[in-house]
């Protein structure tokens, strides 16, 4: 069976650990991704025969880790996706930026555009075709050597959202030559979707479920990441 870690499960929904590096879904990649990882969990752990059925209700980037939550019903990932909708989903993100953004807290509005051709996406204006309103507020925690570690937390969930939105005032996040170009510095992507918040699509609770990104990786292990995770 595939290592996957298990945050929390019942019969309707199944959160986990996406590890950096592999895809939320499957991708024109072909490469194994959680989604698939989830399915192939329930069916070996329930001895399922046929199809098992798991519903995708968000993603996160393929360099990008953290919680996810995954549903075990049509129902469940019915009413998870409304909840994405409306707004009711909380996700918040830790990311390590290249130097300090400037006020330290602020709340980032912009349009943003993909290009299907090369994946990227960029930021344009209002009123171009197909763009696509993003907002997000940041929050610095942190500062050492010319980088920060801040607390991300998103109002939309567009594609390559944070790593576009920091990149544009000049504060890629660590890792992202991508959209942050030599600015970025090499290595490991440095954001983690590190806290989730919803209403159980069943029971109606409210839920959060909390992880912090490899603590000994590089760069997190330069910066205390107790504050932002409430430990």
């Amino acid at each position: 069976m595939d290592e996957l870690t298990v945050l929390y499960e019942d019969n309707h929904i199944i959160v986990v650990m996406k590890p950096q590096g592999i895809p939320s879904c499957g991708d024109e990649s072909g490469d194994d991704n959680l989604l698939e990882r989830v399915r192939r969990y329930i069916k070996e752990k329930y001895k399922k025969p046929g199809n098992v059925f798991v519903g995708l209700v968000h993603r996160l980037d393929r360099p990008t880790g953290g919680v996810m939550v995954f549903a075990k019903t049509s129902k469940a990932a019915g009413r998870l996706s409304e909840q994405m909708k409306s707004g009711d989903f909380e996700k918040k993100y830790l990311a390590v930026l290249v130097g300090t953004p400037e006020p330290p807290q602020a709340k980032l509005v912009n349009y943003l555009k993909k290009n299907p051709v090369n994946n990227m996406v960029y930021l344009c204006p209002p009123t171009t075709d197909g763009a696509k309103l993003a907002s997000l507020e940041y929050r610095v925690l942190q500062e050492k050597g010319g980088l920060c570690l801040a607390d991300i937390k998103l109002h939309t969930g567009r594609s390559h959202q944070i790593r576009v939105q920091m990149a544009g005032i000049s504060h890629p996040v660590y890792g992202d030559m991508r959209y942050g170009g030599a600015n970025a510095k090499k290595g490991n992507l440095a954001l983690w979707a590190y806290s989730l918040t919803f209403t159980h699509p069943v029971t109606k609770e409210r839920m959060k479920f909390m992880l912090e990104p490899p603590a000994d990786g590089i760069p997190w292990k330069a910066f205390d990441l107790s504050p932002a995770l409430e430990l």
